[in-house]
Parts: C-alpha cells; sequence; structure tokens
C-alpha cells in the first residue's frame, strides 16, 4: 500500500508554470498604466526654447501599482506644450531618436533654477517614476535595485515606450534615481553615484573628464570634442548693518509715555530683520570644449569675473519678525482669551462706591468747567486719578496696567473734544481725523463696508488702533481690559450728561458696519433723543404759557401749575417721563371727553356743544399743512402731523426681534398678534394724525400715508357733472384688516404724550450694560475686523510707494477674502489666520524690496536709465526664481554684486581697502590667480555637465548621445550618468 501510495504525492506536486507570478503581475500593471497614459509608440518633439523650463507649466499625474504587498507609486512628469499635436504627428520619423536623447544634448535649459531634480541632472522634458508609495519604505538591496531594472526594462519593451522610465533606489533623502530609456535598435542606461566625500582629483574639471572617457570607453585617438558647460555658484549671506534700511522702533519712548497723538492712529510697518538672508550668484560658462581651458587641482581658469553669464537669486528669511504682522497677530490671540475684566483687573473695577465712582464717571467733567489754571494741567490726569487710585487699593500702587500720562495721552485721542468742547457738548458731533484721510468717495475710505468694520475717522476704528497698540506695548490684556474700562465710564458720563460721542455719524446705526461701532451709534442715537426732549419740554413750556413771560425755568414750573389747575391733581414732570418705561403723557381731560363721546363721533367729525368738547376736538401736534388735500367730511385742510421716528436697531436687536416673530408660528392667531406688533409704529402714527386732523376719518389718512391704496375715479352725476369719487384699495376693505383694527383703537394724542417707541432711556442703559459685560477677547473678535482694515490700508500705502506688482495682486486678493470671511457675524478663525498670513506675507515682500533697493543703491543712482534697470532688476529677483544679470560682471548690477561680496570678503578676511589694493595691483597674473579668493569666496557649488556623440559599444555601432552630470557642494558629490547605446550593431 506504501508503495501504491507514492505515485500518487508525486502526482500532486507538479507545478503548474502558467498562473501568472507576482512579478509577471507587476510588469503587466506597469504596462497597462503606460498604455492607460498613452505614453505607447513612437514620441517627437522639436527642440526647446531657452528657458521653458522655468516658464512653462510642469504638470503630473500619479497611480498605484504594487509588487506583492509592497505599494510603488508611478508618476508621470511632463511639460506642458503649447505646440499643436498635428505638427508632430507629421514629422514622426521611424528611425528617429526619442525625445529623451535628444532633450541630453540640448544646451538650452542647463541649469534650471526650478525643476524636479531629474530635469536639472538629465535636460528631461517628460519622464515617469516609480517610487515606494510610503516615506519610510526603501529599496535598499541590490537584487531587488536589479529586479525592478528589469521589470521596467521589460514593460517599455513590450509596450514600445519611449519615455524614460525611473526607480528610485535607497532612501529618499538621497534622491538616487537608476533608469532606462528604449527606442528603435537604441538605449539609454541612467546612471547615479551619490558620496558624502571624494577625492580631490575628482573636483576639478580634468578629473571628471578621466571619468567620462573611462565609462564611455572610446579610443581615445578618435574621440570627438566633448562639450563643457560649467556652473560656479557663490553665495553671501554677511550683509553689512548699514545695509538694512530699516530702524526699529523706540521702546523706550514708546512705554514712556512720550507718543503722540498721531502716533496712536498709526501702524508700524517693516522687518525687524533683514528679510533677505542670503544672495546666491551663479556664474556660468555655457559652452566650452576641451582645450579652450584649463581646470586641474593646481590651475583654474574660472575667474568669476570673466564668466561670460551671471544669474542671482535670494534667499528671503523663514518667517522674518515684521512689526505689523506681530501688532495683527497679538491682537488676534486676544480672541481666545478667556478672562473677564474683572477676572484681569479685579472684581471691584466696576464697583459702586458712592461717590468714589461718581468722581470715576465723571473722567473728563472738569475739562468743560471754567478752571483758572490752564485745560491741559487739569485734563484727563487728575480725572483718572480717582478710578486708578480705587484699582490699585486691590492691585498695589506700582501695578496699574497703564500709566497716568499713557492714558491721558489715549483718552485726549479718542476724545478730542474733551479738551475744547463747548458747555452743552455741541461740538462733538463731527469726527476727527487722524493724519490724511482719503476722500469719502474713494475706494479705500469705503473700504469698511466690505470688512464690515468701521470709518477710518470713526472712534471705533481709533479705538481698535489704540487697544492694538496697548497690547503690544502697554502691559497686553491688562492693558486693553484697563482702557476698556475707563473707555465704558466715559460712555456712562456721557450718557447721563447729554455729551454726545464724537466721531459718530448721525443717524440711525449703519448695519454696514461692526456691532460695536453700531452699538455706539444707538447710545448716541438715544443721547440724541434725550437731549432733544430735555430741550423739547422748555419750548413746549413756552408754547402753553405764552401770555407768561420769565427764564426757561420759570417757564417750566408755571406750566406745571397750569395743568395742575386744568387736571385737578399733579401732572407728570417731563424728568419723570423720561426716565419711564411704561408710562406717557398724556391729558386727563383728553381722555375723559373720548370716552363721553365714543370713538365714531370724533371718525366722523360730528362737533359736540361745550367746552369740553371744544377743547377735545382741538387739533395738536401738527407739522405741516399737506398740499391743497381737505379731510373728506369737515372739508378742512389735512395736516401732516408731527410723529415719532421709528425706533434705531442694530443688527442683534434686530436678528432678537425676528426670532421673536419667527417664534409665534405660523397659525392664525400667531400670524394676528405677529401683525400687531409690527404695527406699533402705524398706531403711533394714527393717534398723531388724528390729534393733528380733528374729525378726520381712515380714508383721509390712507390717503396721507398710503396714497396708492386710496382709489380715485371720476364719474358724471344726475347733473351731468364730472365728479371724482374715491375708495380703500381693496386690500383695505378685507375684514380684520389690521389698518381697520388700528384706526378704531387709536385715540388723538400727539406725538409727545404718546408711550415712546424708542425708550432712550432702557436702550441706553442696554448698551451700557453690553459694554460693561464685554471681555478683553469679546472685544477683540468685534474690533478685529478694524484691524484687519487699518492693516491692509497700511500695505496699501507702504506698497504704493514701491510699486510692486505681484504684491497689488495679492492685496486684491486679501481684499476679497476679508470681504467674504468678516461679513458673517462669527468668522472662523481658520479664515481669520489666513487673511492674517497674507498680509504677513505681503509685509515681508515689501521688506524685502525696500532691503534689496537698499542694498543695490538704487536711491543713490544718478543717470536715470542706470536706475531703471536696477529697479526692474530687483523687482525681477522678488517675483522670479532666478535673473539674469545683463552685462554679466561688467554691468550696473553686476559691479555692486561684485562691490558686495568684496565688502564682504574683507570683513571676513579683516584686511584694510588700502593694502589689498596694493597686493591685487602687484601683476595682471596675480589679480588673476587671486581674484576669485579675494573678490570671492570658495564657490559653494561647482556643477558641470559633459556631452558628446559617439557610437557605442562598437565603433561601427550608431552614433548616439552621452552625459553625464556632476555637482560638488561641502557635504555632496553627485554623479547623473546618461549613456546610450546602439542595440543592433554591437
Amino acid at each position: 500500500m506504501a508503495a501504491d501510495s507514492e505515485p500518487e504525492s508525486e502526482v500532486f506536486e507538479i507545478t503548474d508554470f502558467t498562473t501568472a507570478s507576482e512579478w509577471e503581475r507587476f510588469i503587466s500593471r506597469v504596462e497597462e498604466v503606460l498604455n492607460d497614459w498613452k505614453l505607447i509608440g513612437l514620441s517627437s518633439g522639436k527642440p526647446l526654447a531657452k528657458g521653458v523650463y522655468t516658464t512653462e507649466t510642469w504638470e503630473e499625474k500619479s497611480d498605484e501599482i504594487s509588487f506583492a504587498d509592497f505599494r510603488f507609486s508611478i508618476t508621470h512628469h511632463y511639460l506642458v506644450q503649447e505646440s499643436s499635436e498635428k505638427d508632430s504627428k507629421e514629422e514622426l520619423v521611424e528611425d528617429a531618436l526619442p525625445v529623451a536623447m535628444q532633450d541630453l544634448l540640448c544646451m538650452n535649459n542647463d541649469f534650471p533654477p526650478r525643476a524636479h531634480c531629474l530635469v536639472r541632472w538629465y535636460g528631461l522634458r517628460e519622464f515617469v517614476v516609480i517610487a515606494p508609495a510610503a516615506n519610510n519604505d526603501a529599496v535598499l538591496s541590490e537584487s531587488k535595485c536589479n529586479l525592478l531594472l528589469s521589470s521596467i526594462s521589460i514593460a517599455l519593451g513590450n509596450t514600445g515606450c519611449q519615455v524614460p522610465l525611473f526607480v528610485q533606489i535607497h532612501h529618499k533623502w538621497r534622491r538616487m534615481y537608476v533608469g532606462e530609456c528604449q527606442g528603435p535598435g537604441v538605449r539609454t542606461d541612467f546612471e547615479m553615484v551619490h558620496l558624502r566625500k571624494v577625492a580631490s582629483q575628482y573636483t576639478h574639471v580634468s578629473g571628471l573628464l578621466d571619468i567620462f572617457k573611462s565609462k564611455i570607453g572610446f579610443p581615445l585617438t578618435q574621440l570627438p570634442p566633448i562639450n563643457i558647460s560649467i556652473r560656479l555658484t557663490y553665495i553671501l549671506q554677511d550683509w553689512q548693518q548699514y545695509f538694512w534700511p530699516q530702524q526699529p522702533p523706540d521702546i523706550d519712548a514708546l512705554v514712556g509715555g512720550e507718543v503722540g497723538g498721531l502716533e496712536f492712529g498709526k501702524l508700524p510697518f517693516g522687518a525687524c530683520e533683514d528679510p533677505i538672508s542670503e544672495l546666491q550668484l551663479a556664474t556660468t560658462w555655457p559652452h566650452l570644449t576641451e582645450g579652450i581651458i584649463v581646470d586641474n587641482d593646481v590651475y583654474s581658469d574660472l575667474d568669476p569675473m570673466q564668466a561670460p553669464q551671471w544669474s542671482v537669486r535670494v534667499r528671503k528669511a523663514d518667517n522674518p519678525q515684521c512689526l505689523l504682522s506681530d501688532f495683527v497677530t497679538e491682537f488676534f490671540k486676544l480672541c481666545r482669551r478667556k478672562e473677564s475684566t474683572d477676572e484681569i483687573l479685579g472684581k471691584s473695577a466696576f464697583e459702586e462706591e458712592g461717590k468714589e465712582v461718581a468722581d470715576i464717571s465723571h473722567a473728563l467733567s472738569k475739562l468743560t468747567e471754567p478752571a483758572p489754571v490752564p485745560i491741559h494741567k487739569l485734563s484727563v490726569t487728575n480725572m483718572v486719578h480717582t478710578a486708578k487710585k480705587k484699582i490699585r487699593k486691590h492691585r498695589g500702587v506700582d501695578e496699574s496696567p497703564l500709566k497716568n500720562d499713557v492714558l491721558n495721552t489715549i483718552l485726549l485721542y479718542l476724545f478730542p473734544d474733551a479738551a475744547d468742547k463747548s458747555a452743552d457738548g455741541s461740538e462733538a458731533r463731527s469726527g476727527t481725523s487722524t493724519g490724511s484721510l482719503p476722500p469719502p468717495d474713494s475706494e479705500d475710505y469705503n473700504l469698511y463696508i466690505q470688512f464690515k468694520s468701521a470709518p477710518l475717522d470713526s472712534l471705533t476704528y481709533k479705538l481698535a488702533l489704540c487697544l492694538c497698540m496697548i497690547n503690544f506695548y502697554h502691559g497686553g490684556v491688562k492693558g486693553v481690559a484697563h482702557l476698556w474700562q475707563e473707555f465704558v465710564l466715559e460712555m456712562r458720563y456721557r450718557w447721563e450728561n447729554n455729551f454726545f460721542i464724537p466721531g459718530l455719524a448721525s443717524g440711525a446705526p449703519d448695519l454696514r458696519c461692526c456691532l460695536l461701532h453700531q452699538k455706539l451709534q444707538m447710545l448716541n442715537c438715544c443721547i440724541e433723543r434725550k437731549k432733544a426732549r430735555d430741550e423739547g419740554k422748555k419750548s413746549n413750556s413756552f408754547d402753553r404759557s405764552s401770555s407768561d413771560t420769565g427764564t426757561p425755568g420759570q417757564l417750566g414750573r408755571n406750566h406745571h401749575k397750569e395743568s395742575d389747575k386744568e387736571k385737578g391733581e399733579v401732572g407728570k414732570s417731563w424728568e419723570s417721563w423720561s426716565d419711564s418705561e411704561e408710562e406717557f403723557f398724556e391729558c386727563l381731560s383728553d381722555t375723559e371727553e373720548l370716552k363721553g363721546n365714543g370713538q365714531e363721533n370724533v371718525k366722523k367729525g360730528v362737533a359736540k356743544e361745550g367746552s369740553k368738547e371744544t377743547l377735545a376736538l382741538k387739533p395738536e401736534g401738527r407739522l405741516h399743512q399737506h398740499g391743497n388735500l381737505t379731510l373728506l367730511h369737515p372739508g378742512e385742510p389735512l395736516y401732516v402731523p408731527v410723529t415719532q421716528e421709528p425706533a434705531p436697531m442694530t443688527e442683534d436687536l434686530l436678528e432678537e426681534q425676528s426670532e421673536v416673530l419667527a417664534k409665534l408660528g405660523t397659525s392664525a392667531e400667531g400670524a394676528h398678534l405677529r401683525a400687531r406688533m409690527q404695527s406699533a409704529c402705524l398706531l403711533s402714527d394714527m393717534e398723531s394724525f388724528k390729534a393733528a386732523n380733528p374729525g378726520c376719518c381712515l380714508e383721509d389718512f390712507v390717503r396721507w400715508y398710503s396714497p396708492r391704496d386710496y382709489i380715485e375715479e371720476e364719474t358724471v352725476d344726475e347733473k351731468g357733472n364730472v365728479v371724482t369719487r374715491g375708495e380703500l384699495s381693496a386690500r383695505m376693505k378685507i375684514p380684520s384688516n389690521m389698518w381697520v383694527e388700528a384706526w378704531e383703537t387709536a385715540k388723538p394724542i400727539p406725538a409727545r404724550r404718546q408711550r415712546r417707541l424708542f425708550d432712550d432711556t432702557r436702550e441706553a442703559e442696554k448698551v451700557l450694560h453690553y459694554f460693561a459685560v464685554q471681555k478683553p477677547a469679546d472685544l477683540a473678535r468685534h474690533l478685529l475686523s478694524c484691524v484687519l482694515h487699518a492693516a491692509v490700508l497700511k500695505v496699501k500705502e507702504e506698497e504704493s510707494l514701491e510699486d510692486i506688482t505681484s504684491v497689488k495682486k495679492i492685496i486684491k486678493q486679501i481684499i476679497i477674502h476679508a470681504s467674504k470671511g468678516l461679513r458673517f457675524p462669527n468668522p472662523e478663525d481658520k479664515k481669520l489666520e489666513e487673511i492674517i498670513a497674507e498680509i504677513m506675507s505681503v509685509e515681508a515682500s515689501i521688506a524685502q524690496a525696500r532691503s534689496l533697493k537698499t542694498k543695490f543703491g538704487i536711491d543713490k543712482c544718478d543717470q536715470e536709465e542706470e536706475r531703471k534697470d536696477l529697479e526692474n532688476f530687483v523687482n525681477s529677483l522678488l517675483e522670479q526664481p532666478e535673473v539674469s544679470v545683463l552685462g554679466a560682471g561688467r554691468g550696473p548690477a553686476g559691479i555692486i554684486i561684485h562691490r558686495l561680496f568684496l565688502n564682504s570678503q574683507k570683513v571676513a578676511m579683516m584686511l584694510p581697502l588700502d593694502e589689498e589694493l596694493k597686493r591685487s595691483d602687484s601683476s595682471d597674473e596675480k589679480r588673476l590667480n587671486s581674484g576669485s579668493v579675494a573678490d570671492f569666496p570658495s564657490p559653494a557649488g561647482h556643477e558641470v555637465i559633459l556631452r558628446t556623440i559617439i557610437p557605442r559599444p562598437a565603433p561601427y555601432s550608431k552614433p548616439l548621445p552621452q552625459r553625464m552630470y556632476s555637482v560638488l557642494t561641502k557635504d555632496d558629490f553627485r554623479l547623473a550618468g546618461a549613456f546610450s547605446l546602439d542595440t543592433t550593431f554591437f
């Protein structure tokens, strides 16, 4: 049995070799990707123009493939060309070399400043790279490298793809690639060597030529000339101090309080350090042959002053410290603080303690009183002293966040009317500007609408700038909390004493501005209403007691006496009316008459006998006659009444109101209640109209209030006369119409006796309470739009002095982004950070431009043409990765660059100029030998490209391009070779 089972087991051990292996699947997947990207077949292309690798666009597309469980990414890099596909198809030649082999010899795009490393090493316009997908994966063993090379060789042969295919080996930081390119009967192998250190004989052109010749293996006697391109790169890092134009701010002067009012209205600008870290000079010999120059370990002809081409690039400092950026960033950090004002300054910051707090609230009151001493001595210092004294009880004598002199300066800057306003504060309405402001119709002035901030000359805008400076220079969040406390106390004082707030436009709150600005405008509206009411009582008393003469105070007292006699009881004073929320001033006799007569009699205008009826129908609160219109029933002229102005609203009040109305629902009862809530102003106007036009009807009111709802038609009566008849519109005739209901409930009460639509006392207290509970973080949120607005204007102002095209584009983008992000009530922190980052980049760019202009001495240049050339050169340095120097070392820019290097060398060698001149002028030969040493440091980079066309591998093979690139730096040596051979005749 055992013998019988052995043959059976051998049968089942037979392996099926028709099953695809992992290696074959990998090759098949590579071929599939190449087919999907349409990289198979012949390729052709014209020689590329100079500089296209930098000016044109590079694109790439990627896919993922696997070898067993090891993942690779395959990426196609290619230059987007504008040439038409038709032309390229017509020029296809079967025996033509692949485009990649032609690019090996092209000299128009050597040393591109910004491109993939394989483009710089081999000059290719198109290639495919296979690399490990994970960053920490690497192909390290030689067998795996050979397996991958075999795979791509088979894939290229099967598909007929003529695009070079590379495989990345070793760790990614080494940037090691090997690859292959196949064409009809030809093949190019891409090889690479990467070392940390290299023997001295290979640091010169002569040693590299030896390597190149030995690699191509061609008899030296028949070797054609080898083309050589050389680039030496020199780095200048030691900028002299006097080259940097930015003067740092005088911190001692700022902290010491020696800042004037104008200084608080300006944001700082500029970098605190040189934003240009180094200048890289590349001296290039683009086309040399082996016998023209000598470069070995003994002697070199490569003098940078004799190089035919110079190009310069600048390296910008990473995140240079800039003043404006620091100001805005630090202010933005306030938005994330969580402490309240009480926690920062102590719980007694707003505590009321009788007379002490009364003195604090009058921080600027004494400025309006006559004083024998000069105003500036009395000014804000003494007013704030009590507040400071009270705060120090809980904080220690020397711990006050803001010094008196700094606080005085800020308050006088914010409230300039305090020093010279009249006793009634009438001059405080106009805003005071800081410095030169753009015209009100200009784009810069109206930028606040897009940013939802505040006008440039407004109190809110100036407050934002002051808080920004205090946060940076004067105590941080504690200083901000201290100033805000003083600001709120000043607002309280102005409300209680009827002094207008300066720097705010008159009228209702501007909903295009930030909420804090709207709140300040609302407080000003409250002050205006309160002041008008307090002044109105005097004129009203004068009208009611025309037979009496005397002072306004006497008039007020006589008025109260007459009211006592008429009413039989004491009427309410105007002061009590102003402080009441629900009460209104109304004559009791009017109320009694209306109850006795009934509303219908008043509506129809039927006059009753008796003195009381006459008094009840006496017109009150007339403004002026409304054209030629007359009342329908009595036929008397129709008068426009004095009405209450609608209540001003800020955006948060509008939002609250809309939420309340929305919560009423969609039911009939909810809709009716919503309509009544919205018709408060309508009812007030109806009552004023009835008081001004006794005997009027609803049709009269509609003719004045909504003329389109009164329809008039001309008809012919029985006698043949044309008669005009009118009636209410259809919507006014709807049963239970809100207008009809309001008219029936309205009483003839003039506006001055009605309950106020706008309770200025309550609204002012709400605003002041809103201010008092604001945390520094909330305050920063409110004012951040103003700070960003000011920062953008500052950037635009500084850019206009430099005229940098790229910066102008970025500023426009900042305005677009900010206008989108800041219009919402609570913008996201991420969007705000992006806007601030853009402002930082613009400030750095402008600082870089000024640094370069100073280094190249543009302002000192006398010749106009030379000055323009230098300006264009500096602007190009900021916008382009690398800029060619016209005239190389002998041009205007080249002479300045040479001088910069020379000064740096003198500082490094500590040699005076005279001694150096004596040494260098000893002989021409010594100048040539020591010029590169004396004038320039040792080259930081040494790049060489060797090219030739020879038949390989046999003398009778097809002549093919050969290329080797070499780069030598301080700690790196790399050889990248592309060696072609004939696969048909070998």
